[in-house]
């Protein structure tokens, strides 16, 4: 039986598609499907995380395994965030009292090693550079721009990423609720839980040390 053209070119599209994924997903391959960016619309889970929706539309899970002892803790208040690691401890004096999971800054905008201290706090902080274009209505219509970078379409404002419990340590570095993928993916920023990133503001006043390792 004859097959039709079209039927042939969707059979060979299918075909491709799964060649690709199998390529991307093999344990032994060297190549690997690209991440999807998380720089997108922001949105609250039902236990108020902050997460971010993806180009796929699938929402991601975020990461939660943060733990704090440090209520009723005497002690000088210090912060070591370990980019290879990817984790942040709180400490007391000498006391470890918060550990938590972050995302720093991604390869293009790395977050900088270095001793720094909290210049600035803000819970409810909105990012002035990264965003999206919204309508009128706040329906996105161009997501994950920079308000510097990207040309913004006529009729469209620029609405900026929500940043929770912010504090500043150098210029627009700083540590903040968002999400966490698994992996550097910030423009610098040091993203904790949100429930994480909570304790840490309550408990680290402004000029408190915050130290970058690699």
């Amino acid at each position: 039986m004859k097959v039709p053209s079209l039927l042939k070119i969707g059979i060979c599209a299918v075909g491709v598609a799964a060649m690709l994924l199998a390529i991307g997903c093999s344990s032994g391959g060297s190549r690997k499907l690209p991440r999807i960016s998380v720089y997108s619309t922001a949105y609250l889970t039902n236990d108020n995380q902050i997460v971010y929706a993806t180009h796929t539309g699938t929402k991601p899970v975020p990461r939660e395994d943060w733990s704090w002892t440090g209520d009723g803790v005497l002690g000088s208040p210090s912060i070591v965030i370990d980019l290879g690691t990817q984790t942040a401890t709180f400490y007391k004096g000498d006391t470890e009292v918060g550990r938590a999971p972050v995302s720093t800054g991604r390869e293009s905008h790395q977050t900088p090693a270095g001793n720094y201290q909290i210049l600035e706090k803000n819970k409810n902080h909105v990012s002035n550079l990264y965003g999206d274009f919204v309508d009128d209505a706040g329906n996105v219509v161009v997501a994950n721009v920079s308000s510097v970078g990207d040309k913004r379409p006529a009729g469209a404002s620029f609405r900026g990423a929500p940043m929770p419990y912010f504090m500043r340590i150098a210029g627009g570095v700083g540590l903040h609720a968002g999400y966490l993928p698994g992996y550097p993916a910030s423009h610098g920023c040091i993203r904790l839980p949100r429930g994480a990133a909570q304790r840490f503001f309550e408990n680290a006043p402004a000029g408190t040390p915050v130290r970058v390792v690699d």
